[in-house]
Order: C-alpha cells, then sequence, then structure tokens
C-alpha cells in the first residue's frame, strides 16, 4: 500500500499539486517547495497570511546545503541528536520558491525520520513542504480522523499510509539557527 500512496503522491506532487499525509509528527499539507503556483495552493487552503512561511521536509541532512547558504556545524549535531523531531530555522535560503521564504530569508527545514516521508522525498528528490493539516488558526489535528473536510476536500490526494494510526502526535520543536550557531527556541 505505501508503495502505491507514493507513487500517486509523486503524480501530484509533479503536477503542482497538492497532497495530504503522515509526517514524522503531526499530519501534513504538502506540495513541491521549488513551485511557487503549488505553495500558494497550500497557502489558499490553509487561509494562511503569506507573511508566515511554510517549513519543508528533507529526507536526510546532506541535502541541506543545496537549500541553506551556510549551515552551522551544529546544525549536524543537533540532527543527529536529538530524539523528538525538530525543525530548525536557517538563514540564507536557496533554491526554493520566493513565496516559501521568509522576509527575513530564512527557512525553517525539518529532516524527516518517517518512513513514508523519507521515501517520498528521496523520490521526488526535492523537498516538499510540511504544514499542519488544518486551517490556520484552528487546532493542529493530532491524528487523521481530526482533520477536516475542508482540508480533505481542498488536496489533490490524501495518502492512505497511517489513516488508521490514532495514537495523539504533536508538532516539532522549532528553533532558530544563525550562522554563527546561536540558537534559540520558538516552540519546545
Amino acid at each position: 500500500m505505501m508503495n502505491n500512496d507514493i507513487n500517486q503522491a509523486l503524480q501530484v506532487l509533479k503536477s503542482g499539486g497538492v497532497i495530504l499525509y503522515p509526517t514524522d509528527t503531526i499530519w501534513g499539507i504538502g506540495c513541491d517547495a521549488t513551485n511557487p503556483e503549488a505553495v500558494d495552493k497550500v497557502y489558499q487552503l490553509k487561509g494562511r497570511s503569506k507573511d508566515k512561511s511554510l517549513i519543508i521536509l528533507l529526507d536526510n541532512e546532506h541535502k541541506l546545503a543545496s537549500y541553506v547558504q551556510e549551515i552551522p556545524d551544529v546544525a549536524y549535531q543537533l540532527i543527529e541528536y536529538t530524539e523528538k523531531p525538530l525543525t530548525i530555522i536557517y538563514d540564507g535560503a536557496k533554491n526554493l520558491a520566493p513565496n516559501l521564504v521568509a522576509e527575513d530569508g530564512s527557512i525553517g527545514i525539518r529532516i524527516a525520520k518517517h518512513r513514508f516521508c523519507e521515501q517520498l522525498i528521496q523520490r521526488f528528490r526535492k523537498p516538499i513542504v510540511s504544514t499542519s493539516a488544518n486551517i490556520s488558526g484552528e487546532p493542529s489535528p493530532k491524528n487523521f480522523l481530526e482533520i477536516s473536510d475542508e482540508i480533505k476536500n481542498g488536496v489533490d490526494y490524501i495518502v492512505e499510509f497511517e489513516q488508521d494510526d490514532l495514537t495523539p502526535k504533536q508538532a516539532s520543536t522549532i528553533m532558530k539557527l544563525d550562522a554563527s550557531g546561536a540558537f534559540s527556541f520558538i516552540r519546545r
């Protein structure tokens, strides 16, 4: 089943569509992080203000250099040794849809330690957007059953994998990391 889901999701991502998919944290709304039109669709579906940037997922830390100008060494240690899912906000985003990058040029990136996400991103060969599967301002769904029909009806493909996993999930820790390696927590 997972392979079929990945094939379907790949077709949608390649055609500029939006998917609803399980991640290492909560269910996410995703698209091609290099396609500005696809990113716009995600903002519209969520009713989210464009001055609030979205995050992206990569399948491994070796791909960070393709999307961030300068990676402090401490980033690799944080990724390797953190047990909980961790989103790091880096300065100097590059090679991404311009409407995805924050006004200050930063981007939040999480290395997804999740079978489905890793395989999807490996095969897609590009980062994918990941934002909580809710309308902006509403609570984030802790499992698939809590996702609103408005979100489900607004995406081009809903991944079947892990829909029946009702274990409550929570969003990632978010930290901002500057080029010197200094960091601060945005969400614990």
